[in-house]
Order: structure tokens, then sequence, then C-alpha cells
């Protein structure tokens, strides 16, 4: 599902957010990438979900290699295989669930019905059928997270990047989109969860931590250490 082979991001300034990142993560996988503010995991996300191309190396997703395709064709890669959730819900205020799940389908050149009916059946499957007409500012923190995976999933993506998805929740919400993370990934998609938080970490089947931009453990293989 993703490879990554000696991928470098560095930028203005010469700053090297990533340092020859080597990682594939196979199809059907839970993983975690853990580290500290500054290790290159945010920036690991962004391309990993082609929201930014690497200065070197080379990026595959979904069997796609990221330097060939153009904007457009990775627009359309990011629309149709990958779902993105973020700490901060990003839901439009004023708007319904419902309407904020069905927006996320915009680019995939379904017609409006057929978004509403992907967006119900998300929610219901995220267990806010009941709530699907209610706007943000009706919802509780859980909730808004749980509209926001249903966003991500609605278009039967093959991967789910999840960047900190319980940082803004207390302990009861985080535990219950972790639980429903689990489910999807039980269910075949691959789930990445990008976080700080080791405790996360320590309870998915693989881990990848990182610092300084490089990979310094990855429980798939022997551990190496941070070159001197």
């Amino acid at each position: 599902m993703i490879a990554l082979e000696g991928v470098t991001k560095i930028y203005s300034g010469g700053v090297a957010a990533l340092a020859g990142v080597s990682l594939t993560i196979r199809r059907g996988e839970l993983a975690a990438i853990v580290g500290p503010s500054g290790s290159g995991k945010s920036t690991m996300l962004h391309v990993v979900g082609t929201l930014d191309r690497p200065t070197a190396g080379r990026v595959r997703i979904d069997g796609h290699d990221v330097a060939e395709l153009s904007d457009a064709n990775l627009s359309a890669l990011r629309a149709r295989r990958i779902g993105f959730v973020f700490q901060q819900f990003h839901l439009a205020g004023g708007t319904s669930a419902l309407d904020n799940v069905a927006d996320g389908l915009l680019y995939t050149g379904l017609r409006q019905s057929q978004r509403r009916k992907r967006a119900a059946e998300a929610l219901e499957r995220v267990g806010l059928g009941p709530r699907m007409h209610h706007e943000p500012h009706e919802l509780s923190g859980g909730e808004k997270q749980r509209v926001a995976i249903a966003r991500a999933v609605a278009g039967e993506p093959a991967l789910v990047l999840a960047d900190e998805p319980t940082g803004a929740l207390d302990s009861v919400s985080g535990a219950g989109v972790m639980d429903l993370l689990r489910q999807l990934n039980a269910e075949g998609t691959t789930v990445v969860i990008i976080t700080h938080d080791h405790a996360i970490a320590d309870s998915l089947p693989r881990q990848v931590r990182m610092l300084d931009g490089r990979i310094v453990e990855d429980s798939a293989r022997p551990r190496t250490e941070v070159p001197a």
C-alpha cells in the first residue's frame, strides 16, 4: 500500500524534515508512526498522503508512483483511495453532519443524491445515524471526530491516514475513536495513525518511531540506532 525509498524532504532554509526514509506498509496493516514534535512524522503524513512531493526519493501509494502523476491525477488518487482524519475535525459550521460528510465526496464525480446516500451509510457505520442531521455545535468532541472518520471512509478508501485523531478528545472519547479505527482495519482498510502518544502506538500491531527526520525503530524489523 505504501512504499517509500530513500525519501528526503528539505524545506526552505535547508531544514531536512525527512532524511532518507525508507518504509513499506502492506495492505491491511494497522500501524502507528510515532515521535515527538519535530521528528518528521507530520511531513511523513503529507508525503504519504500525496499532499506534498518529496525533494528526493521514490514514493509509491496503492501501486502508483507519485512522481509520475500530474497534480490532477494526484488529486484523484487522494479523493478515491485515501481518507484523512485530522485532530481538529475541520467540520463546516452551520452544516449538518450528513452534508459535512457528503461534501467530502465532491471530487468523486458522484451525483448529490449518491453523495448523500454514501454519507448516511458512513454515519450509520460510525454509530451516528440518529445524529446525522445535527450541526457541529450540537455534537460532542467524540461525535465530531466520528463525523470526521465517516467523511474519511465514505468514499471507501483503501488507506486511512489519521493525524493525532485522539489529541483533542477526553480519554473515553479517544478510546472510542481508537476502537472505531481498529474496526475499520478489521474490515480490510489499511490504517496509519500519526501520534506522539506512545501508549496509543504501543497498543497497535506495528510501531514506526521517528526522530530528527529518520526512522529509528520499526517493530517490523530489527532496531537501528540514530546515526551520530
